[in-house]
């Protein structure tokens, strides 16, 4: 897991921020369903999934740059590809578990609004 996050990068750092704050308003959603925090919990989903995709993207564009004229290309693209995409992997994850927090709250919501 650590060396995954390693191999992401500097585009983890920010994706998992987002990804962090994220949960902890959804678990906070899940526990009180207050509906202002729906447009809070959107915004953070979207920074989350858009700070894995610039960091899949600016690695993306690293790999190709060095690879350019360089022999064995297919190979260091394939290489730095993989590494970039563990950039979209931790934001997946993060948005899962956020949306199962969401989830929850939006299944509780009636159920509180009733007493």
């Amino acid at each position: 897991m650590l060396e995954a996050f390693r191999l992401g990068g500097w585009g983890m750092y920010p994706t998992l921020f987002f990804g962090v704050l994220f949960i902890t308003v959804a678990i906070g959603y899940a526990r009180s369903a207050e509906r202002a925090r729906l447009v809070l919990l959107s915004v953070l989903s979207l920074l989350t999934m858009a700070a894995g995709s610039l960091g899949f993207v600016t690695g993306a564009i690293v790999t190709l740059t060095h690879a350019a004229g360089t022999p064995n290309q297919d190979a260091i693209i394939a290489m730095g590809i993989s590494e970039s995409l563990h950039n979209i992997g931790l934001a997946l994850v993060l948005i899962v578990l956020g949306g199962i927090a969401t989830a929850v709250g939006a299944w509780r919501a009636p159920q509180q609004q009733k007493s």
